[in-house]
Order: C-alpha cells, then structure tokens, then sequence
C-alpha cells in the first residue's frame, strides 16, 4: 500500500530555506563584491550584444555601429552606485539574493544602449528605471527586517508582563 507522511514535509536545507543573509564585513569587501558584481553585469551585456537569434525584425537587433565605449562606461558607473546601494542595505538587513539584481539591471541596461545608442537622456531614462528597481528591492528586504524584529519584540514585551 501507498503509506502518507502523517505531518508535513519540513526537511529542507537551510540554504534553500535561507536565501537571504546580512552581509557585514570591511569595506574593501564591499567595494570589492560592487566592482565584480558591476563587472559582470556589463561584460555580459556586452556580450549578448554581440549576439542576435533570428532576423532583426523579430527581436533586439545586435550592436549598433557607433562608439561603444562611452555607453560601458556609463553602465559601470551606474552598475556601481546600484551595487553600492544594494550592498550597503544587504550589510545591515537580510537581502533576497543582491548580486541577480544588480547583474540583472546593469546587463539588461548594458544590451539596451548597444543595441540601439540611446541618447544621455533616455540612457538616464534606464538608470533611473534601474535605480527604482533596485529602490523597490531594497525597501522589501527592509521593511521584512522591521516586520521579523517587531514580531521578535512581542513575544518578549508579552513575557514581561
């Protein structure tokens, strides 16, 4: 015969349970994981650039001719100050995974401006829609951290009385 648990299944591992971890530690440390995290971030959007499936038609076309350099340039710089942000958060309170976030935004910003050569404004444009995504990112993590310390305060306050 089929035999049921009778309780639910709890056994996962605490890595898959426990994604998110605070991440203290000096600050070569931090500028360190910025710079790599950014690093990445643009070489891979610089390599998706290089790269097209099917006709231009039916999807992003591959690089535009013109002056690469000074779009990497402006997503290294904006990949750094969004990884600055996400690190400095992730230094005080747990955060779901910074380094997808970062990469993310800053390779999907990376592709865009090769693969069309916007002008400052609309690059602006995507830094300042990447800057609230990663705001948006941040302001969960925080305001989970607020919600465990306060469930963590009842139960104490509660005790006391």
């Amino acid at each position: 015969m089929n035999d049921l648990p009778e309780g639910p299944v709890t056994s996962f591992d605490s890595d898959d349970s426990e994604d998110a971890e605070v991440r203290p530690g000096p600050l070569r440390r931090h500028v360190v994981w910025a710079v790599a995290v950014t690093t990445a971030g643009v070489a891979l959007g610089w390599v998706g650039a290089l790269f097209r499936i099917g006709p231009e038609e039916f999807g992003l076309p591959s690089a535009a001719p013109g002056a690469l350099w000074p779009y990497l340039l402006a997503w290294a710089a904006i990949g750094l100050a969004l990884a600055a942000i996400l690190r400095s958060v992730a230094a005080k309170v747990p955060v779901h995974e910074p380094e997808t976030a970062a990469i993310g935004v800053v390779m999907i910003g990376t592709r865009l401006s090769l693969g069309w050569r916007p002008e400052p404004l609309e690059v602006a444009g995507l830094a300042a829609a990447g800057l609230l995504l990663v705001a948006v990112w941040c302001a969960v993590a925080l305001r989970g951290a607020a919600v465990v310390r306060r469930s963590e305060e009842v139960p104490r306050a509660r005790g006391t009385a």
